[in-house]
């Protein structure tokens, strides 16, 4: 009977345990699922704190989209699943229907900053002109590819009494109480002052462009808004890589507006702190495209300054690789005699077209081919590109490396491998992203214009953070003492 009891007991022991260890196992495999799921998926959080962070920003849903279609965009096998994910992916880039739009404190600056610059004068208290009768016009030619400051400003200037403001579905908006306002925007044309005064002899030792530049200086540090945050929520263009070379180095805590970081030490400006805004393109659109792989002759196509300085002097190397190939243009070229229409019937006849660095990394051809629907070739190892956060060049553009561009044979050979059905797939995609390259007035949606004050607005996260860090002791008393305090080691240090 003892023996048959602890026979029983035994049994009942091993099941129990058994049962203990299924559930333990069971509890582990659902605890390991929770956990997986969890980090599984990537969630993105913004903050809406305080009216200086209302800003624009990509919805957690648009990013599910973006990163669930990758694995189809890299399939070529089938064209409807592909083309369903580019337009999803396209999709991220929609403004959020329930989106903050940006505020924008403008100073009024006099005319001789801005319009003036243009050969519009002021009449009457108005320092801007009533753009409701006559908007003035920006030069032509190569200086219209840095105009930017123009199209925000007039942008601006349109969002106090545009009646159609809510269906154009703008990005930014002017305030006139700059405690409301999520940004501070200086209204200074720096491009087209270095245009137009850099390179005509002056009878004064200093010339208006660098005159008007102290003029800056002299104003914004001394205005409240600059003080109260040290400047870095101002919104200040310098698009031409020459402009702004006397002020740039007393504004740099301010956000610059920039076309590369080329000519700009690191501390002055910087991806951290700036935003890279796209050129606007010389030759015209491509409109009705009806061409394909095909029926553009020309394989990769190149004209322009070759002789360059710097990093540029890659131009000069595949000159001489490239010159001899029979379906390759490689030439210089200019806009003068007729060279934008030269320069457009050569793109828009082209499969690629090269986008070599120049004395800065960056240029208007890569804005030129988009336009064209002449697939990129990107030759430049220091460029940023616009709104790159938001937007995957590799699906319309080819990228290559310097040291391998200048192996021989590797450009060409490299660019000769690429199939008719990926050249299709890139081109229909520059198709689908032009918009987001065109400088507009008025604006539309997702336009040059937008893209750029969405990229601004979504720096202001940032641009707070470093504001409200800087003046955490701004109200703590001033100690007199200076120097470094000593304190006497303990006792048991040694």
């Amino acid at each position: 009977m003892a023996e048959r009891n602890v026979h029983l007991m035994g049994f009942f022991g091993r099941k129990s345990l058994f049962s203990m260890f299924s559930i333990t196992s069971i509890l582990f495999m659902l605890s390991l699922l929770f956990v997986m799921r969890s980090t599984g998926h990537r969630h993105f959080f913004y903050l809406n704190v305080l009216p200086k962070s209302k800003v624009l920003a990509l919805s957690e849903e648009g990013y599910s989209q973006s990163s669930s279609q990758s694995d189809y965009e890299v399939s070529n096998s089938n064209r409807a699943v592909s083309n369903k994910g580019t337009l999803e992916k396209y999709n991220v880039l929609k403004c959020n229907p329930s989106k903050q739009v940006l505020k924008v404190f403008m100073y009024d600056l006099p005319p001789q900053f801005h319009f003036e610059l243009l050969g519009w004068k002021a009449e009457g208290k108005s320092v801007w002109p009533d753009i409701r009768k006559l908007v003035p016009t920006y030069p032509g030619g190569l200086n219209v590819q840095h105009s930017i400051e123009y199209w925000l400003t007039l942008d601006l200037l349109l969002s106090e009494f545009d009646d159609n403001f809510n269906d154009r579905s703008a990005s930014a908006i002017r305030v006139h109480n700059s405690s409301e306002a999520d940004v501070i925007f200086v209204p200074f044309f720096s491009s087209v002052c270095y245009n137009r005064f850099s390179k005509v002899k002056q009878k004064k030792k200093t010339s208006p462009n660098t005159l008007l530049q102290k003029k800056l200086v002299a104003f914004l540090t001394t205005q409240e808004e600059w003080k109260r945050s040290g400047g870095k929520d101002h919104i200040i263009l310098a698009h031409h890589p020459n402009s702004l070379l006397d002020a740039r180095m007393k504004l740099w805590p301010a956000m610059f507006i920039l076309s590369d970081f080329g000519r700009y030490p690191p501390t002055v400006a910087n991806v951290e702190k700036d935003v890279i805004a796209p050129y606007k393109h010389v030759i015209r659109n491509y409109e009705n495209d009806t061409s394909n792989f095909d029926s553009r002759p020309t394989l990769l196509y190149f004209q322009g300054a070759i002789y360059r300085k710097d990093g540029g002097s890659i131009r000069q190397e595949l000159f001489y690789m490239l010159k001899d190939e029979k379906d390759v243009h490689f030439s210089f070229g200019s806009i003068l005699k007729g060279g934008v229409k030269q320069a457009t019937d050569g793109m828009h006849s082209s499969k690629f077209c090269l986008n070599i660095a120049g004395d800065t990394p960056s240029s208007n051809r890569l804005f030129d081919a988009i336009a064209s629907h002449c697939v990129p070739v990107i030759i430049s190892d220091e460029i940023e590109l616009p709104y790159e956060d938001v937007l995957d060049y590799s699906e319309f553009c080819i990228f290559v490396r310097t040291s391998d561009a200048i192996k021989p044979h590797f450009l060409i050979n490299f660019i000769r491998s690429i199939t008719k059905q990926e050249w299709t797939r890139m081109w229909e995609r520059l198709k689908e992203i032009e918009n987001l390259f065109e400088y507009r007035y008025p604006s539309k949606d997702n336009d040059a214009v937008q893209m750029v004050w969405q990229a601004i607005a979504r720096k202001v996260p940032t641009v707070n953070f470093k504001v409200h860090k800087s003046s955490r002791y701004s109200r703590s008393p001033v100690s007199k003492e200076g120097g470094l305090k000593s304190f006497p080691l303990p006792k048991n240090i040694l």
